[in-house]
């Protein structure tokens, strides 16, 4: 498996994280830059839910090995950390 080059996983959190909040991060250290830099905050969920493609039918993010579901609000929380978090280290991990 190739390892990303984003490690916003091992970031600080702003709270005690969970088994599900790690395997978030990780999930978006594999995203790749050019998606998640289409994001927009001003998309309503559904646009979200239809951009990532992998929510399931009761609206929540298919996350294996996860102790909780992680709904859209959650997953624009973190990504957003996520976006903030590559804003400020691209230009050393990217370049």
């Amino acid at each position: 498996m190739i390892q990303p080059v984003w490690n916003f996983e091992q970031e600080p959190y702003p709270e005690s994280p969970d088994e599900t909040a790690i395997n978030l991060r990780a999930y978006f250290d594999r995203m790749p830059d050019e998606k998640m830099r289409e994001y927009s905050p001003g998309w309503d969920d559904d646009h979200v839910v239809a951009w990532d493609d992998n929510f399931r039918e009761d609206g929540n993010l298919m996350l294996v090995c996860s102790e909780r579901d992680v709904d859209v609000k959650e997953y624009r929380r973190v990504m957003e950390e996520c976006i903030r978090y590559r804003d400020r280290v691209r230009a050393t991990v990217a370049g």
